[in-house]
């Protein structure tokens, strides 16, 4: 391997890759497979990739062209080099809008085609739900089609020339009549064209083998359309010339409700008349809410396009009125058609999941079918499911007969596997005696060209081997792919995972404890790899600031993923590839929300972490920043907040802090206010005789912003309710009035005095044994306000959601921890259930700001919406991070991705704000960021009302 190594180094002027990191980040695609490369390469050019091809011939090492590495068959996985398009060969080379036609490199995301074709009302036809981060290469490898195909067909309908480089370095421009076939290609084509004609499935979603009747004479010998599915066992694809199609000015969207998913797949081929741009089914399964749809027990998405909106709406009604449908909803507003999109484009992570919480995956996932035969075939499908003992949710491209489906295989044990390998076989039987393909989107890889004999039988499958060795006669590019298969039931993913529990700290609840399960959620749909948000979306930051797979959601799951098995991460816990790719997690939590599986890599960094210093010699940062609460308050203690601030604001002495501290040298160290939260309570009188809330006095409020808490009162107070703090000993009984209550008993007397904590900055610095410790004595000090009813206002939204999901989790044994995050309200949501009658007064501003991330991945703002539009504060607020995040903006070498994390959208979204907008940012992070980058004040709302209400009269 040094040998090839170092060659490829010599010849390649991309990068070269062979260490562990690259290896491991790309062992797994989306399917059940595994297989660990030599290495990968990340070529800048066609030149670079013949180079490659040249060298891995002379070794005799095979070839695996990837591309988003989001194929669900497996073939985008290989044991010898694996190529990273997504690099450097990722452009759009030209767009011709006269001719509609783009000329696009095979790493570029259809995401980003698409915004260059659209000023000029054209887009590519084909858009698989991956589209925020599939590649074109992939989706010609693949012949992808996604939920448009009833209108524009697959991606070989698409292509009109390709630029391939074979693997013994020709290089071939591939058209129709003829046009760059390799030697021997038309010969052997001519030689077999009755079987040609006859051997191949008519259906519009055959995918399965290769195209070789796109070679006949009637179809124009078509070389470009027989390469499109061939998954990268022909050629290396290095460019394409692709046809865009017009896209329609207005569309509207009818959700037809049935009560059934066969009635819906018996309505769907009926409707192919009325000339739809989709037909998309789904169950209720899928659907964690069905709130926004139409009575129902399944649906088709059906859309229709037009010049205006009022026609789109009328071929929209029509299709209503000729189905036979429960209930329908027509909607064409566009913001409203991408939220019940978003619903469907996220069933190919939800559905790994049953509603039950069992695992469930794919290796069946898109079988294609006539049609007209889709309810019959469902019906046998379901039968076979109930013979074997398994279940799946049938969704998918209902007007095309594809169907995309998990099913909870038991991929852990030998019975289990035994199991996947005969329900395999017939279920290829069955959608054979169907008239169907085995793949109708996907393509076959390692999943299902095993079983191709069964669709097409032997001497059609040695007619592809004969394909294969004309194009590649070395077997040198993704060998074990479509010909001469794996088995299907080997290189399974799962094997390589440890059999015996993993002893670890948090409870993993959703996982039954089991922290592998937790690790396998990620099943590589790469939501996470999305270049932009829109809306509130927040995952993955830190990979849209660098771009690098280690620093997506995936990309560090597939790091844990390899630590487990040990193969390839061979120091477990320990290991410095994980903790380098964990190092730009901003703990953001964004994937808790954002991520179809709900992968919770804040806290699989968190475990990480606790782990890999056990016993050693943590970072100063975790001391400094880890241990925030402690610092403060011992400032506080010793009542030195001005000597500590006028220490801050000197350069030279804020310098030799930071050095200390680990703190990035660009960062300013905010300022410890002069007068504590709770020593202002403890100042004034209570009041307020209305139901009884606790205000929690987290870190921040309590010594960084005091004037948040302040205001909160304010406004609690003025709502009607009567504020209490926690307790600041251990009670030995209730009451719990004004949060100042001292029972005199010799216990509490020797437990002295202490403050509630969530244990954030100890979570989030990976300091867990310290945070039990630190949560154990909230909750005792929380135990006579757990004895009443009162609910926790919690103002700052991490340490509301670290309330909500790390403390029951960390002290999943402790019955008191998930009643305390039961009671913890936001500010906006006391407002709402405690004071409904309460109106705010009256701003009529316009809003500027962020919506807290970790509000939007755990605790939810849709109160604070309402909140907002009571008091008349007008627009939304982004989503994504503001990049601080608590530590991790103030860690030395994160400020460059923290800046580039705020500047992707907070801070444009400020500076673009009028002059009277009120910029809110709830949490101290947003807000010192909002501070030390722009300039500018932000504020929790809880300030903005409060200063409202002291202007009234």
């Amino acid at each position: 391997m040094t040998d090839l190594q170092a060659d490829l180094h010599k010849a390649v002027r991309g990068e070269v890759g062979f260490d562990v990191t690259s290896r491991a980040l790309t062992t797994m695609d989306a399917s059940n497979y595994r297989r660990v490369p030599l290495g990968v390469v990340a070529p800048r050019d066609a030149d670079d990739v013949a180079a490659v091809l040249e060298v891995c011939r002379s070794h005799g090492v095979p070839v695996v062209p990837r591309g988003g590495g989001t194929s669900i068959a497996g073939q985008a996985t290989g044991t010898g080099v694996v190529l990273d398009f997504t690099r450097h060969m990722d452009r759009v080379l030209s767009l011709d809008p006269e001719a509609r036609t783009a000329v696009v490199q095979p790493g570029l995301v259809l995401d980003r085609l698409q915004e260059a074709a659209a000023p000029h009302g054209l887009r590519f036809g084909p858009d698989p739900s991956t589209h925020s981060r599939c590649t074109l290469g992939g989706m010609i490898g693949n012949n992808s089609c996604g939920s448009h195909s009833v209108a524009w067909g697959t991606t070989a309908d698409s292509v009109r020339e390709l630029d391939v480089v074979t693997a013994r370095g020709q290089r071939l421009r591939l058209g129709q009549e003829w046009a760059g076939a390799p030697a021997g290609l038309r010969e052997l084509a001519e030689g077999e064209l009755a079987r040609l004609r006859t051997g191949f499935p008519e259906l519009p979603r055959r995918i399965s083998g290769y195209a070789l009747d796109a070679l006949l004479p009637e179809n124009r010998a078509d070389v470009a359309r027989s390469f499109c599915g061939s998954e990268g066992t022909l050629g290396v694809l290095t460019e394409a010339v692709v046809r865009l199609v017009e896209s329609p000015r207005a569309r509207a969207l009818a959700v037809l409700g049935y009560a059934d998913e066969g009635a819906a797949a018996e309505a769907a081929a009926g409707l192919l008349v009325h000339r739809p741009l989709t037909v998309e089914g789904m169950a209720a399964d899928l659907v964690p809410s069905a709130a926004a749809l139409p009575r129902g027990g399944a649906w088709l998405f059906v859309e229709t396009g037009a010049d205006s909106e009022a026609e789109a709406r009328a071929r929209a009604e029509e299709i209503v009125r000729a189905a036979d449908v429960l209930d329908a909803l027509v909607v064409t507003d566009p913001a409203g058609q991408r939220a019940l999109w978003r619903i469907r484009e996220d069933a190919s992570g939800t559905a790994t999941r049953m509603p039950d919480g069992t695992e469930a995956w794919p290796g069946w996932e898109d079988c294609a079918v006539p049609p007209r035969r889709l309810g019959a075939y469902l019906r046998d499908f379901r039968r076979l499911l109930g013979s074997h003992g398994l279940r799946g949710t049938p969704y998918g491209h209902f007007g095309d007969g594809c169907i995309h489906v998990r099913i909870d295989f038991d991929l852990l044990t030998q019975a289990g596997i035994g199991r996947f390998r005969r329900f395999s076989e017939e279920l290829a039987d069955l959608v054979v005696a169907h008239g169907g393909s085995l793949s109708g989107e996907h393509g076959d890889g390692q999943a299902r060209a095993e079983l191709l004999p069964r669709m097409y039988g032997d001497e059609m499958v040695a007619l592809f081997e004969r394909a294969k060795a004309v194009w590649d006669p070395d077997d040198l590019l993704n060998p074990g792919t479509l010909v001469r298969p794996a088995p299907l039931d080997s290189n399974l993913r799962f094997a390589v995972l440890p059999r015996e529990p993993v002893d670890v700290a948090f409870g993993y609840p959703a996982d039954g404890g089991d922290f592998p399960a937790a690790v396998r959620r990620c099943v590589g749909v790469a939501k996470c790899r999305t270049t932009s948000v829109s809306g509130p979306a927040v995952m993955c930051p830190s990979f849209r600031a660098t771009g690098e797979e280690a620093h997506s959601t995936r990309g560090r799951a597939r790091l844990l993923h390899e630590m487990l098995a040990g193969e390839l991460v061979t120091e477990g816990w320990r290991s410095e590839e994980v903790r380098d790719a964990l190092d730009l997690c901003l703990s953001c939590k964004g994937c808790r929300s954002d991520c179809p599986v709900g992968v919770d890599m804040a806290t699989y960094k968190a475990e990480f972490l606790h782990h890999h210093y056990a016993g050693r010699r943590r970072p100063a940062a975790h001391h400094s920043m880890g241990r925030l609460p402690e610092w403060l308050r011992r400032v506080d203690r010793l009542r030195v907040a001005p000597l500590v601030n006028a220490l801050a604001a000197l350069r030279p002495s804020a310098a030799v802090a930071k050095r200390l501290g680990g703190i990035a040298p660009e960062r300013r160290i905010p300022r410890v206010a002069a007068e504590t939260f709770s020593r202002w309570w403890g100042r004034r009188s209570a009041r307020g005789t209305g139901e009884l809330v606790v205000l929690w006095p987290d870190t921040f409020t309590e010594h960084l912003s005091p004037s948040v808490g302040q205001s909160a009162v304010r406004v609690l107070e003025a709502a009607g309710l009567r504020v209490a703090l926690p307790p600041t000993v251990h009670l030995a009984k209730a009451p719990v009035g004004d949060g100042r209550t001292v029972a005199l008993d010799p216990v509490s007397l020797l437990r002295g005095r202490g403050r509630v904590c969530c244990g954030l900055t100890y979570v989030s610095t990976g300091q867990l044994d310290r945070a039990r410790t630190v949560l154990g004595r909230t909750l005792d000090l929380m135990a006579p306000v757990l004895e009443t009813r009162a609910p926790v206002v919690v103002l700052e939204p991490s340490c509301a959601a670290a309330l909500r999901t790390d403390l029951p989790e960390l002290l999943h044994d402790d019955p008191r921890a998930a009643l305390l995050a039961s009671r913890v309200l936001t500010f906006a949501e006391a407002l709402e259930r405690l004071a409904p009658s309460w109106r705010p007064p009256a701003l009529n501003r316009p809003v500027v700001g962020q919506t807290h991330c970790h509000q939007h991945a755990v605790l939810g703002d849709t109160a604070d919406r309402r909140l907002r539009e009571a008091a008349g504060l007008t627009g939304e607020l982004t989503g994504g991070c503001c990049g601080l995040a608590g530590n991790f903006g103030f860690e030395k070498g994160h400020f460059e991705v923290s800046e580039a994390c705020a500047e992707e959208r907070l801070l444009p979204s400020v500076r673009r704000a009028p002059e009277d907008a009120v910029v809110l940012a709830d949490g101290f992070s947003c807000r010192t960021q909002l501070e030390q980058l722009a300039g500018v004040r932000g504020r929790h709302l809880a300030e903005v009302l409060a200063e409202a209400l002291e202007r009234e009269p």
